[in-house]
């Protein structure tokens, strides 16, 4: 395994971990989001390079506006809970309330 294999997967991991297991807030739950993506992003640009193939070279680009739409759809959703709920606290979210 290449080190910015490695590299990039364990970013992977321990963004999915901290959203696995640190669920107290949606600010921190949208950051670990990002950050998966961006590992993803990283990993897809690299093996672009690598492969140096014209098929990979939209993969890149594709992920990065998901990102960018993910980003902006969570900060909606963020700022929409703050102001109806005060808090972003996961545990004080009910969906059946809404």
């Amino acid at each position: 395994m290449t080190p910015t294999t490695l590299t990039t997967s364990t970013a992977f991991f321990l963004a999915f971990l901290g959203l696995a297991l640190h669920r107290t807030h949606l600010l921190s739950a949208l950051i670990c989001l990002e950050g998966m993506l961006l590992s993803l992003f990283t990993a897809f640009s690299l093996w672009a390079l690598q492969f140096d193939t014209a098929n990979f070279s939209s993969a890149p680009l594709c992920i990065l506006a998901f990102s960018a739409c993910e980003a902006s759809a969570g900060l909606a959703l963020l700022v929409a809970t703050a102001r109806t709920h005060g808090t972003d606290h996961l545990k004080k979210l009910n969906l059946l309330k809404c």
